[in-house]
């Protein structure tokens, strides 16, 4: 039965949260609760809920009503200086650069240079200038690299060694002795990380000329310096220089461009990086190497680097998949289309999955369709359907349709309607090469539909000249293997053998088997680019060598009776 006595219910007036406006202390009793537990035995126990809460105090004038405003219901917001929170954002990556030089590990280094693309945007002299007088001593070898970076964005007028609270400079600190201390220098790491933001800057400015004379500097610096947690970092410095070179006047493919007199620069940063075991730089420089050979046109040469250089296998998947599309490119141009076709496949598997990377998938997904064209093969239809690549990929779509079905006039008129697209795409003088292919489709199209066709047909459905050009074109296309058929030259015509079960050849089991060297391969790869951290095993050898001396201590406590039975036992389940 439910107790007699009323409930409150929290119905009594309650004035600031408290009864008899009195503050209550909360002690349990056990013998209480224990008498209340059994008197309740519906579970309908009182609670009694005490919230303290301060009075707040209004300072606005009541209303018309009598009335006071509630101020404790309006919630100010906190407005953020834009300028304030981006030169926040830069000085903590420098906390991940000095954690990077501390233990030696370039995943915090990857973080900084990560962050680099929510900060560019935002980038503006003044802020990098803030940066750099915040962050360098007006004193001391750190002073100078300030004062070149400064010079960079036009502010050697500011003076260094200022706080960020104001502009008022720091005095020099001094020791009880009156000496003065000696001021902490900034790592390398920091001003190189400094120096990339302002190529970052100068870059999205289209202030180039400037670009590349800072990183002229910037270049010669990080060849002074041998430290291996700015690898990452240098191979970022190197892009800029070369992307800044491209732009400057005569452009490529001129043999007079910037990006010619760069290469020795870049070889002898390649040369260095590799005596350095540079990984980062070394992939960097060799995928630039080939941007600027295929620039300027010079095939030969870039085919002398791919053969006396050896790619980095742990460089960095980005790296990776450039490296594969340029040298997709260079076979291609070689007429080595197997080899091209499996260099642009990978590269686009290798390709970022991100928005930011859907540039380099439509570009080598473009010269992958051009050299499966050249190939003889048709591409899936499901390509051009992806949303990412179904617009830029409409002309290839049109191409491909005159290709399959061997229509020379519309290939002709495809060409000649999307010229400045291909040529822009650097796949012109390739989709030139089709056009013996669209002849050589053609005719296995006819060979298809056909089991006897006249020479005279072929000469018009192709819009070939005479019957002689139909009549090598036919004798070629099936030396090459391209059709099965035989040719009877005094009757003029061209009978087709009949086609065989593809399932009884090789065909079917070669595919699956290049299939499963992929996915081997794509496994091989992934446990390549797993990462450990460092010198694990040293603490697993010291762990392993304290538990077996614990062991030879136990062993001899036990020779010399000084562990009886239930010191072992206790020993062991404590173990």
């Amino acid at each position: 039965m439910p107790s007699k006595t009323p409930h409150s219910n929290g119905n009594e007036p309650v004035e600031n949260g408290i009864r008899n406006n009195q503050d209550i202390d909360m002690k349990e009793d056990l013998k209480g609760k224990g008498k209340k537990a059994a008197n309740n035995k519906d579970g309908d126990e009182e609670m009694t809920v005490v919230v303290k809460t301060r009075p707040v105090k209004s300072s606005a004038p009541p209303d018309a009503d009598g009335d006071v405003a509630m101020d404790e219901e309006k919630v100010d917001e906190v407005k953020v200086d834009p300028v304030v929170q981006t030169v926040t954002d830069i000085k903590n990556n420098f906390v991940l650069l000095e954690r990077a030089v501390a233990q030696f590990d370039a995943r915090f280094t990857l973080r900084a240079l990560r962050s680099i693309s929510l900060i560019r945007k935002r980038l503006t002299p003044e802020i990098i200038g803030k940066v750099i007088v915040e962050t360098f001593p007006a004193t001391g070898a750190s002073a100078n690299v300030g004062k070149a970076l400064l010079l960079a964005i036009g502010r050697q007028d500011l003076s260094l060694g200022r706080t960020s609270a104001g502009d008022m400079e720091i005095d020099e600190p001094k020791t009880k002795n009156g000496a003065k201390k000696e001021v902490k220098e900034v790592i390398p790491e920091i001003d190189i990380f400094l120096g990339i933001l302002i190529q970052v800057y100068l870059s999205d400015s289209k202030q180039y000329e400037r670009g590349a004379e800072f990183s002229k500097h910037l270049s010669d610096r990080i060849q002074k310096l041998n430290r291996r947690t700015l690898d990452s970092l240098s191979a970022k410095a190197y892009f800029y220089y070369s992307l800044f070179c491209e732009q400057l006047a005569p452009l490529p493919p001129s043999s007079q461009s910037p990006v010619v007199a760069l290469r020795p620069t870049l070889l002898s940063a390649l040369r260095t990086a590799v005596l350095r075991k540079d990984v980062d730089t070394q992939a960097s420089v060799i995928v630039l190497l080939l941007r600027s050979y295929l620039l300027t046109s010079h095939i030969s040469q870039a085919d002398l680097l791919v053969s006396h250089t050896q790619f980095p296998e742990n460089a960095a998947n980005n790296q990776v998949a450039r490296y594969l599309y340029y040298l997709g490119r260079i076979r291609a141009i070689q007429l080595r289309y197997g080899e091209a076709h499996a260099h642009l496949t990978a590269a686009t598997r290798k390709a970022p999955s991100s928005a930011c990377a859907v540039g380099f998938s439509q570009t080598a997904t473009k010269h992958l369709l051009v050299v499966e064209l050249l190939m003889g093969d048709i591409p899936d239809r499901a390509t051009f359907r992806q949303p990412a690549l179904e617009l830029a990929l409409q002309p290839y779509f049109r191409l491909v349709q005159a290709v399959r079905v061997g229509n020379l006039e519309d290939f002709e008129i495809i060409i000649a309607d999307h010229a400045d697209a291909f040529r822009r795409d650097g796949t012109y003088t390739l989709i030139l090469r089709l056009r013996q292919n669209v002849i050589k489709t053609g005719i296995r199209m006819m060979s298809l539909s056909y089991s006897r066709i006249s020479l005279r047909d072929i000469c018009i459905r192709l819009h070939l000249g005479s019957e002689e050009s139909a009549e090598y074109i036919v004798a070629k296309a099936i030396r090459d293997g391209v059709i099965e058929a035989t040719l009877d030259r005094e009757r003029g015509f061209m009978k087709s053998k009949e086609v065989g079960d593809v399932y009884a050849t090789r065909e079917p089991g070669e595919a699956f088997h290049e299939r499963i060297r992929v996915c081997l391969g794509l496994h091989d790869e992934s446990v390549k680019a797993m990462r450990f951290p460092m010198n694990q095993h040293r603490l697993e050898l010291k762990n392993a060598q304290e538990a077996r001396e614990r062991e030879r201590e136990m062993a001899n406590e036990i020779q010399e009776g000084d562990l009886d039975d239930d010191d072992l036992g206790g020993e062991f389940e404590g173990m």
